[in-house]
Parts: C-alpha cells; sequence; structure tokens
C-alpha cells in the first residue's frame, strides 16, 4: 500500500469499502463479533491482510460499555476517534513510538468496518489501515510504513513524500512517482536510489519488494524518463554533451546509426549491427516487452544488465535521432561479465555475438527455477516422439525470445564401429557452424638462388601438400628447375640475415604466407665413395661499415645490407684466402673485380714490413691489417681456440694467412644475428660458423652493384594463378551434415562396450527457427596448421530452400517454412592476426540495404553483398517476414518488397 500521508480524502476512500450501515445488534452480539468472532480480533495473522489501529482509550470504554449492558449512559463511547494517535491534524502523520496494548489496539479489516457502521468515525479523520508482512518468518502488522521521499530526475530540488509497505513491490514505487509526476505509463521510466555515502545505485528488479531493495524511511528515491533519442538522462557524458547538441534536431531513418570503434571494437559493432537488423528482436525491446520478462535471480545470467544495455543501444539507434552512438557502457558490461573481452584487443565477432545471445536468453529466461531434466536416448522410439519430447525438456528450462527467435533442433547419430551400437539424440542450437570445403593443397613463393653467380635470383610459385614437409617444398621446386632436392637447403630470410634455416624434416606449416623463403642450391652434402670430397655449408652476411658510428674498434657501425648466401666450401680449401676467392666468384655478377691499377695501389706500402700483412678479420680503424689469428683482439671477432665450422674441421682461426694483396672487403666471424659480439658464440666446436663479408662505404660504392645484386627473375610459373573455385552456401551445408569420425582427442562412450570408441556421427536439421545464423568456419585450427580461408562463398539473397535438409517430415502446403531470406551479413578483411570487421544488414522498416563500418553507414544495392568476407550470415524464414509486414491501408501506396532496393539512391562502391 501506498499513501502520500493519511488525509480525510482516504478516510472517504474508506467509506466506500465499508459496508452498508444496518442495524446495530445487542451489545453482546457485537462483542462477540469483534472479540470471538470469525472475522473479529481471534484470527491469526496472515502476510498482505489489512488491520486497523484504533485509539485504545475508545476501545477500552466501548468494551466497558458493552460488559455493562449499556446500563450506564456514559459509558457510550460515540464516534471512534483516534486523535491521540496524530502528530497533528493536518498531515495525518502518526506519533513516534506508539506501543500496541498502551497506545492503541490493532483490529482486522471485518471488525473494523463493523465498528465504523455502528459507531461512526470522527469526522475529517482518516482510517488508520496497515498491512501484515512477514519478517523473518514472523507474521505482524507494519505500524510504521516506510516513507520516501521520491523526486524527479528533471526537477532534483523538489521531493514529495510517500509511504509504503514493506511488502509492497518497486514496481508499485514507480506508479507512484510516475502519478505523482503526471508521467504517463508509457513512458520508460526507471528508479534510482541516494545511498547514505551519496553516491547513487539503479533499482532493476521491480518485482522485489521495498523490503528485499532494503528500503529504510528518508531514503531519496530518483525517477528518471528516456529522452526522446533512447538515451537516459543520467547516462549523457558531459564529454558528449556538444554531440548531442548537433543531434539534437537531427531526425533520421530508424536503425540506420553508426557504432563508434572504442579501439579495436569493430568486432562487437559488427554483430550488434547484425542483431539489431533481426525484427523480432528489435521489436520486443522497442516495444518494451522486456520489461515484464528480465530475470535478475537467473544464476547462469547477468542480473539483467546485459539485456538492459543492449535494450539502451536498440532505443538509440532505432531513435531515429542519432548518425552514430558509442557503445561505451554495453562494451563495459560485456568485459564485466566476460573477461575475454576486457580492453581492446581484437576478437571474433562470432565469438561476442554467441556470448550475446546466451546472455541475453539467461536475462531474459522466463523459467524463474529450472527444473531438473533428464535426457534419453532414442532407444528405438520414433524420431517425432523423441524430438517433441527433447524439445519440451529444452522449453521447460529455456523459455525467451533467444529460444523463440534463434532456437532449432539437430538430429545427432552416432554409431558404434565395434558393437554397432545407434544412439539417437536431439540437441537445440542456436546457430550452424557450417565448414567450408578445404583444399589440401597450398601455393607458396619463393625464390631459388643457384650456384651458378651468372643467373639471378629466380622467382616460383610452387604447389606444394598443405600438411607436407621441407623436402616436398624442394621437390616440387626441383620440377621446374632440374636441380635435385638433396642438393637444396632452405632458409627464412628475415631484415637481411637468415631467421630461420630449415630441416628437410620440419613441417611446412611452421612457414606463413608472408614469410620471405629462399631455397639456395649447394653441393651435395654427404660424401659419396670413399675418395668424394665433403662440402661446408657456410651462411654468408653483407655488412657496410659507418665511419662516423665506429668508436673504439667497436662493431655498431656496421649494418647489415642486401640477402644473405649459403656457400658450399671444400673442406680442404677451408682458408681465408680461399674462401675470399670463392666468395668473390659467387658475386661476381654483382661485384666488379678491380683492375691491375686498382690492385696495386697501396700494396708497396705492404711489402715494406712483412709484419702487417693485410689479413681479412682485422677491421679496426678501416685498416686492411691483420694481427693473425694469435694476436686477435676482441673487435676481430676470430676465436684464439680451435673454432671449427663443422664436424670439428679446422676453425677459421687456425685458417693458413694468405697472401699479401689488397681486397675488396673483410671477412668476419658473427653470430646468428649478424653481430661480432663474441660472447653471443656457442662455445660448442660444433657450432654453425656465420661469415660476414664487410665493406668499407667506397669500397661498396666503387665495386658494388645494388642494383643488380636486387635483381630478379621470374619463372613462367609465377603467371599461372591457382585459381580458387567458388562454393555454393549449400555446399557447405551438405558438408555439416556428413558423417564424420570422431577425432582421438574427442571419443565418444559407447554404454554397450563400457569404453569410449572413435564412433562416427552424423548430424541433421530437424526443426529450422524464425531467424537462422550460419557461421562460416573460415579460421581454421589444427595441430597442422592455422589459416584463414578466403574461398569465395555463394550465397542467395532471397529463397534459400532448406527443404532437402530438414528430416522432420514437411508439411507440403507451407512450402515457404523452409524458405529464407537474408536480412544481415557480418563480413572479416584481414588474416589470421588482424583484420576489420564491418556488416551488410537490410532495414525492417524501408527494406533498403545499407553497409555499416563502424559510425559510417552507406547505403548498397544487393549485388555488392556477396564476397570472399562474409563471415555470418542472418536468414529470416519467410513465413515470418509476412508476418511481420504491416498491412497497407487501401489509401496506403504500395510497399516495396522487404530488404528491396529502393531507387534513386546515392550508393557506395564497398569493394
Amino acid at each position: 500500500m501506498a499513501a502520500v500521508a493519511e488525509s480525510p480524502a482516504a478516510a472517504a476512500a474508506a467509506e466506500d469499502r465499508e459496508p452498508q450501515r444496518e442495524a446495530v445488534p445487542g451489545l453482546e452480539s457485537q462483542r462477540r463479533q469483534i472479540e470471538n468472532g470469525e472475522n473479529g480480533r481471534g484470527p491469526p495473522l496472515r502476510a498482505g491482510e489489512s488491520w486497523f489501529l484504533v485509539e485504545r482509550h475508545w476501545y477500552k470504554q466501548w468494551e466497558v460499555h458493552v460488559q455493562g449492558g449499556g446500563q450506564d449512559p456514559s459509558t457510550f463511547p460515540g464516534c471512534i476517534n483516534n486523535a491521540e494517535l496524530f502528530e497533528d491534524q493536518v498531515n495525518w502523520r502518526l506519533k513516534k513510538g506508539l506501543v500496541e496494548g498502551e497506545d492503541y489496539v490493532l483490529l482486522p479489516a471485518a471488525a473494523w468496518h463493523y465498528l465504523v457502521s455502528w459507531y461512526g468515525l470522527e469526522h475529517g479523520q482518516p482510517p488508520i489501515e496497515r498491512k501484515v508482512v512477514e519478517l523473518s518468518s514472523i507474521q505482524k502488522v507494519e505500524v510504521y510504513p516506510v516513507e520516501l521521499l521520491l523526486i524527479q530526475h528533471s526537477d532534483m530540488d523538489t521531493a514529495h513524500t510517500a509511504q509504503f509497505n514493506r511488502t509492497d513491490s518497486i514496481d508499485l514505487v514507480l506508479r507512484t512517482a510516475q502519478e505523482q509526476f503526471l508521467v504517463s505509463p508509457q513512458e520508460e521510466t526507471r528508479l534510482w536510489i541516494k545511498n547514505a555515502e551519496g553516491s547513487f545505485e539503479r533499482l532493476c528488479n521491480t518485482r522485489v519488494t521495498v523490503l528485499d531493495a532494503a528500503l529504510q524511511t528518508g531514503q531519496v528515491v530518483i525517477m528518471e524518463t528516456r529522452n526522446k533519442d533512447g538515451t537516459w538522462p543520467s547516462a549523457q557524458l558531459p564529454a558528449m554533451s556538444s554531440a548531442s547538441e548537433e543531434d539534437e534536431d537531427f531526425q533520421g531513418q530508424p536503425g540506420i546509426c553508426g557504432l563508434t570503434n572504442l579501439g579495436n571494437t569493430c568486432f562487437m559493432n559488427s554483430a550488434l549491427q547484425c542483431l539489431s537488423n533481426v525484427p523480432q528482436l528489435t521489436n520486443y525491446f522497442l516495444k518494451n516487452r522486456y520489461l515484464e520478462e528480465l530475470n535478475f535471480c537467473n544464476p547462469l545470467g547477468m542480473k539483467g544488465e546485459i539485456a538492459e544495455a543492449y535494450a539502451d543501444l536498440v532505443k538509440q539507434a532505432w531513435s531515429g535521432h542519432h548518425r552514430s552512438i558509442v557503445p561505451h557502457v554495453f562494451k563495459t558490461k560485456v568485459g564485466h561479465f566476460a573477461s575475454q573481452f576486457l580492453g581492446y584487443q581484437q576478437h571474433d565477432s562470432q565469438e561476442l555475438l554467441s556470448f550475446l545471445l546466451d546472455g541475453l536468453h539467461e536475462d531474459l529466461n522466463r523459467v524463474k527455477k529450472k527444473e531438473y531434466v533428464e535426457l534419453c536416448d532414442a532407444a528405438g522410439r520414433p524420431d517425432q516422439e523423441v524430438a517433441r519430447e527433447a524439445w519440451q525438456n529444452h522449453r521447460r528450462r529455456n523459455d525467451s525470445v533467444i529460444v523463440d527467435t534463434f532456437h532449432g533442433l539437430f538430429k545427432s547419430t552416432v554409431v558404434c564401429p565395434d558393437c554397432g551400437n545407434v544412439s539417437v539424440t536431439f540437441d537445440p542450437f542456436c546457430y550452424l557452424s557450417v565448414p567450408l570445403p578445404v583444399t589440401h593443397k597450398r601455393v607458396m613463393e619463393v625464390f631459388f638462388v643457384s650456384m651458378d653467380p651468372r643467373r639471378k635470383p629466380e622467382q616460383h610459385r610452387l604447389v606444394v601438400p598443405k600438411r607436407g614437409k621441407i623436402s616436398d617444398l624442394c621437390v616440387a621446386l626441383a620440377k621446374h628447375t632440374g636441380v635435385s632436392p638433396e642438393r637444396m637447403m632452405v632458409a627464412d630470410v628475415f631484415s637481411h640475415r637468415f631467421y630461420k634455416i630449415y630441416q628437410l624434416e620440419e613441417s611446412l606449416s611452421s612457414i606463413l604466407d608472408r614469410d620471405d623463403i629462399f631455397i639456395y642450391e649447394v653441393s651435395g652434402r654427404a660424401a659419396i665413395g670413399e675418395n668424394s670430397r665433403e662440402d661446408v655449408v657456410l651462411p654468408i652476411y653483407l655488412r657496410e661499415r659507418t665511419p662516423a658510428r665506429d668508436y673504439n674498434n667497436s662493431y655498431y657501425g656496421l649494418m647489415l645490407f642486401g640477402h644473405p648466401l649459403l656457400v658450399s666450401v671444400p673442406r680442404d680449401r677451408l682458408s681465408w684466402d680461399a674462401l675470399y676467392h670463392i666468395l668473390l666468384y659467387r658475386l661476381s655478377r654483382y661485384v666488379t673485380r678491380p683492375s691491375s691499377d686498382d690492385e696495386d695501389d697501396g700494396d708497396e706500402k705492404d711489402l715494406e714490413d712483412k709484419d702487417n700483412l693485410p689479413k681479412p678479420g682485422h677491421v679496426a680503424g678501416g685498416s686492411s691489417q691483420d694481427p693473425g689469428p694469435e694476436q686477435a683482439g676482441p673487435s676481430s671477432g676470430v676465436a684464439g681456440g680451435s673454432r671449427a665450422p663443422v664436424d670439428n674441421s679446422p676453425g677459421p682461426s687456425h685458417w693458413p694467412q694468405r697472401a699479401r694483396r689488397k681486397h675488396l672487403f673483410t671477412l668476419q666471424t658473427v653470430n646468428s644475428n649478424g653481430t661480432s659480439d663474441r660472447s653471443t658464440f656457442n662455445e660448442d666446436t660444433h657450432a654453425q660458423p656465420y661469415i660476414a663479408i664487410d665493406w668499407e662505404p667506397e669500397m661498396k660504392k666503387r665495386y658494388y652493384d645494388e642494383v643488380e645484386a636486387e635483381g630478379y627473375v621470374k619463372h613462367d610459373c609465377v603467371g599461372y594463378v591457382l585459381k580458387k573455385a567458388p562454393v555454393r552456401l549449400q555446399e557447405c551445408i551438405e558438408l555439416f551434415t556428413t558423417t564424420e569420425t570422431l577425432e582421438k582427442e574427442n571419443p565418444w562412450y559407447c554404454p554397450n562396450c563400457k569404453q569410449h570408441q572413435l564412433a562416427t556421427k552424423k548430424l541433421d536439421l530437424w526443426m529450422l527457427p524464425e531467424t537462422l545464423i550460419i557461421h562460416l568456419k573460415r579460421f581454421s585450427y589444427t595441430k597442422f596448421s592455422r589459416e584463414k580461408l578466403d574461398t569465395l562463398v555463394e550465397f542467395p539473397i532471397r529463397d534459400l530452400d532448406f527443404s532437402k535438409f530438414v528430416i522432420k517430415p514437411q508439411n507440403e502446403s507451407a512450402p515457404e517454412l523452409y524458405k529464407y531470406d537474408l536480412i544481415a551479413v557480418s563480413n572479416h578483411y584481414g588474416g589470421l592476426r588482424d583484420g576489420h570487421y564491418t556488416t551488410f544488414a537490410c532495414n525492417k522498416d524501408s527494406g533498403q540495404w545499407h553497409y555499416f563500418d563502424d559510425n559510417s553507414v552507406s547505403p548498397v544495392t544487393e549485388n555488392q553483398i556477396e564476397s570472399k568476407a562474409a563471415y555470418v550470415l542472418f536468414y529470416q524464414r519467410q513465413d515470418v517476414a509476412r508476418r511481420l509486414q504491416p498491412q497497407p491501408s487501401l489509401s496506403d501506396p504500395p510497399a516495396s518488397p522487404a530488404c528491396g532496393t529502393p531507387a534513386n539512391f546515392e550508393f557506395m562502391d564497398i569493394n
């Protein structure tokens, strides 16, 4: 019960509830009816009943009067007078601290009405009606109700007092506030309470009582009314005020509203735009039907917060007053309830969609207390009986607008390969995740570097097994080059160095499409016959000195450039001088040999002192002198001990000293990164040596042809394009319903064999929902590879027929029950690690298709919708579309068909 205060008007209302005056019974009869009768003071208290307060002195006077039989006229009590119970006779507020039995007595409603009809009530006094409440399992009359201060958000300075019993619902508080502030019940309102510390808290669940909400006398309750643009006054941030002023007079097509990208939130925007353009769901929120179905006590839900946050977005987007909105509150709610979406990392729109559908379902589940339901196998029963039972069991625990709109039913058939036991179950689904036909081949681009220095590197496009090995890549290249796979080495080149040199048995899955793969021709790796030479393959880097940054013999001034090489060197020619000439030969295509005059220049000084023979390992101070292996300093990179390239053969520090002659470049042992920091070397004598060719800037400028060095040719195979044939959506659905064998990681437990089996499983479609979501599984994650499939899937805009896929006996008289029209598409552009999400959607009111790219919205034509980026498809059943289509009156012009293309639009070219 709510009241602004006890008033004379309440007395008049009470008289309307009283029985008509009747003949006054005898005093003994009065006593029996009031004291002991069925409607007297004797019955126990029942929650929700009304009891009335009567001033104790008047009641005692009445008792004396009836007990004396009316012999003494002075004992007649007169009209019921409760004046002593009130603080004043204006507001009729009850005095504080009244005690039952000392200040008043309690009478049930019937006894009160009897006394009023017999003796009357003092003129102008209101009846003091109170409710019976159950507090801590004890029934008691609530003499002092909760007095709340009601305030309207638009006028925070004016408060109105209203009284409520602790058993009154918050909905009654809301309706009382609406009546007090003259707000129409059709307008959407909500309540906030002001806590003692001054903070505000939403009263979300209006079905709970004042007691459950812990409201106290004197507490401030604020009512706010939703703005016409779908926002709440309390939700408008100061930073948004300027934008709100700009959009104040904006009036556009409802639903044509962008969503601001908060930072990698395009995946969320895409999912929201798709869901927002599902007519049944959007109408459900726009017409406020969700308010009656919010489930605040579901342990599997989000206390109604996800549903309310989504409702706010829908109302703003479909108000027609926004060009775009900022989904900050919704993003915060999603991150709060799903930690995987915290922060601003890129995610999958389908994963967000799955979470959102589940969250909305649980927040709007009409089943407040889920009962336990045991899943039953078919056990030979007819499919229709088992399917009906499974669907009924599902609805006993799950009943919401999401189930009504998106849920369908699978038939799952599992067969044991050993005993032949067949298990048939029917399971609900919310969307179909259909596979794309996957090719077992992949195309890889590589560069082939021949041992012949005259030949430029060749670019090849090779078709290899997707789950193949490095050896398969070599075999494929051998068909183009004629070079034996045994004479090839494969390396990943990155930033002028070898990122990795592959072994033949390694998997091709470790190579990404964007990697720069070089395949080098080398001499035979293994000795053939006793007298054959075994060669050593040396990785070679190119470096250029930067004198201005070369301090104290440091190598920080050496910069890598060009493409590295893998060079075969005969083991018996492992010397600095031999290596210099071998490398000079390998570089001969783009390195010019100096003339005889250049070679003689500067050699006379070298001949004066035999101790200053030029050695390739010394590069300090720009000199070409080498102190020798034994005197090699820290900057030389040549170890003083025995260090072998491979297989304990003589290392660079033991190579013979070369003859005196001026060199174009110097040679340096380095680590795999191309730096000369000896502390990073592996002390294992089997470590692979890396050699750097160090150039002085002037020498490089004179003798090194950079243009020729970067040149390459394209093999004929590069012109071949491996065309990926497009697939039809129906093929993907057929693949989805194909029998498959379960993997070892996911076996099935056979109840007959009493053990897990790699059974065969087949999924069939039994019942389809009103709105069918089809997820194209473009992202492939296996133990062999990770990739995104960019296959073009051809999907119909209209008349997608599922009649041949649904195995449930069909109603041939209603073919529209199996035909669907497209209403939205979530697109993904890019690869595995990055990308961008957008949306195509058909407006439910205009039938026009639009392209939603975050806060940008543009009209498009239907022939722009189908692309390789299509990721999640939304289809609506045709009978639902006809049901939702408004019936035009005779005076209305003919409406355009659903999801049609109006004329006279400027269209954006998405491609």
